[in-house]
């Protein structure tokens, strides 16, 4: 059993660590995104770190799935995981996607880190994306309603991963 002594700090927490990526990664709201797809150009590259699961279940068209576990491998050349879409964008525009806009805070932090230079974070994720009536597709690319959307991004927290009281 490990002690702490007065002068250690206490461990940290999810909060803690999103806090913190929060001072150094931009985030953007699902309405900047929606107005910049529309903009002429170079459209940024769609990084939703979701598991395979949730990014078939509902995504954003054109986002490349990159598991937030896999992602250190996946934008580095010559590894089994390597997504060449992202690997050849480090100078590339990046919006990282999530359910919610947490899990991408801290892949954006990451890809900022392993030298990403225009990285953001879509505050809100999918739900928030969803909520704003913007276009959802599924794993095939077919148009999901946005009340089906919102069924399959809720979250489902199970009782026994519920905080004891």
């Amino acid at each position: 059993m490990t002690m702490t002594t007065n002068d250690e700090q206490p461990p940290r927490r999810y909060a803690d660590l999103l806090a913190d990526a929060r001072t150094r990664v931009r985030e953007i709201k699902p309405w900047d995104l929606a107005a910049r797809l529309q903009q002429p150009g170079p459209a940024p590259l769609l990084v939703d770190v979701r598991e395979p699961a949730e990014f078939a279940a509902a995504r954003i068209a054109g986002a490349v799935n990159v598991p937030r576990g896999v992602l250190e491998q996946a934008c580095e050349w010559d590894y089994d995981e390597t997504e060449p879409a992202l690997a050849a964008a480090r100078d590339q525009e990046v919006v990282v996607v999530c359910r919610s806009g947490n899990r991408s805070l801290l892949a954006g932090d990451v890809l900022q880190q392993l030298g990403f230079s225009r990285v953001v974070s879509l505050a809100t994720g999918m739900r928030g994306w969803n909520d704003f009536d913007q276009p959802v597709v599924d794993g095939s690319g077919a148009p999901v309603d946005g009340d089906e959307a919102e069924q399959r991004l809720a979250a489902r927290v199970r009782p026994d991963q519920r905080r004891p009281r």
